[in-house]
């Protein structure tokens, strides 16, 4: 009986270098070479957010903790810790270098407004004697009143907008942001931008009526960032009247106030109908991830101090605790490839090149993940050294059923093909398993078994693709040379290590 028609090995073999070949592509277009470490093994800041008020409850101080988190990690920053401590303190756990945007993130109050603009430093508009439209008939309630007041703030206002600086030489009080009040407000600083002073309006759209933002690229063939919106019902509804209003007006602006810093002053370029809305620009990937993080995780419920404590903490796992277990790790690796080259002999040279192939597989994805926020914590060590297991489970079964394929008197490339399908299987289930296991993990854990349980199914997904595209096509294309096909004793696959004559072999009986 023929062998059966099978896939070029070569050509698959060429393709997964290819693979390799343009993911570590995409690492050096990232620039990062180094994966990014947690918190334990790099050390990093810890900031001590303290409650203005003693008396704070416990269900207030967790969601705020869980808003912080949601900041946080929303910022791309992975590994994080935030806990409370009694009912006063939040600390938030940060690996990596200092980082005072961070700590901003952080302590942020976020109160969130949308209101309109009555002039600027660019547009002087009422505040320069200019009239601006009065709103019409079909805008209403909140939106109505915020359109009156924009086409004629009072004079009042209009002398506290000429007598302002920015950035503000004095600290604005509390309540200088309160969505009933009018404000002056200035943007965000911009390094080797001067800051845009606003005169704005009472909020005619507050944070809460806002569902979520996020950070998306434009339209079908854009390749540009931008900040997706979706409001709730009512802040729909407002919205649409404020679009329609300001587009009608020759695509005016509106502000965007965090905080009492206008986080952004877009112009309305269409109106909206719908709760979806976006905010376009010349957005960078993190500006628009920033600008939606803002947006989306809003007001805390607990006030905190003004100035938090903000320190730099060491690595908590010791270097020389760190150096063992990387020992350890290569130690065992280099047992199991010695283990295999005395059992499998030729073989085993597989299993060699196939770890390897799936180390530097992983270790390339681990670069590529750092750049969009990926740290590597002892946890996710851990996944990954476990992962070892599971690769070298999946080589082991494929063997074997190969040999078992050849004891019933097989040659070994038709051993090859039916031994595969049989395996195939029995990998499939076992990483199914683990994968199953690692999202249930990821789902339901605290951050730092996230860490574990995150390596753990990208090692399996690796473990899959290593097995279809290396190790597989492997085995086929060494089937093609004497020194496997016809047994030597060295192959593996000889007299000796399958308890056969020569002749069963050397006949290929099926």
């Amino acid at each position: 009986m023929a062998a059966p028609k099978t896939a070029h090995p070569g050509r698959t073999l060429i393709i997964f270098f290819a693979g390799v070949a343009i993911l570590f592509g995409l690492v050096a277009i990232g620039g990062t070479w180094k994966p990014a470490l947690g918190l334990d093994l790099q050390g990093g800041q810890r900031i001590t957010l303290r409650a203005k008020d003693n008396n704070v409850k416990t269900e207030a101080m967790a969601e705020a903790a869980k808003i912080i988190n949601q900041r946080v990690n929303g910022s791309g920053v992975s590994e994080a810790s935030v806990s409370t401590q009694g009912n006063t303190n939040i600390v938030v756990s940060i690996p990596g270098e200092s980082n005072q945007k961070l700590v901003d993130i952080v302590q942020r109050q976020a109160r969130l407004g949308f209101r309109l603009i009555a002039c600027s430093s660019s547009v002087p508009g009422a505040c320069g004697g200019a009239a601006a439209p009065k709103p019409d008939k079909t805008t209403t309630g909140i939106v109505h009143d915020g359109l009156a007041w924009r086409a004629a703030p009072p004079q009042a206002w209009i002398d506290k907008f000429n007598a302002a600086t920015c950035p503000p030489a004095a600290e604005p009080d509390e309540n200088a942001d309160a969505p009933t009040n009018p404000m002056v407000a200035c943007s965000t600083p911009v390094k080797g931008q001067a800051p845009e002073k606003y005169l704005l309006s009472p909020a005619v759209l507050e944070g809460k009526e806002l569902s979520s933002a996020t950070a998306q690229q434009g339209g079908q063939n854009s390749i540009a960032w931008e900040v997706g919106l979706k409001f709730k019902s009512d802040g729909a509804k407002k919205f649409a009247q404020i679009s329609k209003s300001l587009f009608t007006n020759g695509r005016e602006q509106f502000a965007m106030v965090l905080d009492g810093s206008v986080l952004s002053a877009p112009r309305m370029d269409s109106p909206s109908l719908s709760k979806d809305a976006s905010i376009t620009g010349s957005f960078s990937h993190a500006e628009a991830m920033s600008l939606a993080t803002s947006l989306k995780f809003g007001a805390l419920p607990v006030a905190f101090e003004s100035d938090p404590k903000n320190e730099t903490i060491g690595p908590s796992l010791a270097g020389n605790q760190l150096d063992a277990g990387i020992w350890a790790g290569i130690v065992g690796l280099l047992l199991v490839m010695l283990y295999c080259l005395l059992y499998y002999r030729g073989l085993g040279f597989v299993v060699i090149a196939s770890l390897l192939a799936a180390g530097i597989t992983t270790y390339g994805m681990v670069l590529l993940l750092a750049g969009a926020g990926f740290t590597l914590s002892l946890p996710g060590i851990a996944g990954l050294i476990v992962a070892v297991g599971i690769t070298a489970d999946s080589f082991i079964v494929f063997f074997e059923r190969i040999r078992d394929e050849m004891r019933e008197g097989k040659s070994m490339r038709v051993a090859v093909e039916a031994g595969w399908v049989r395996a195939r299987n029995t990998c499939l289930a076992a990483d199914a398993v683990s994968l199953s296991a690692a999202v249930v993990l990821y789902i339901f854990a605290i951050d730092e078994v996230r860490g574990f349980a995150f390596t753990l199914g990208l090692s399996t997904v690796i473990d899959l693709a290593i097995f279809f595209w290396f190790t597989k096509p492997a085995v086929s294309w060494l089937g093609r040379f004497h020194f496997f096909s016809d047994g030597h004793k060295l192959s593996g696959l000889g007299t000796d290590t399958l308890g056969l004559d020569a002749a069963a072999i050397k006949g290929g009986a099926v």
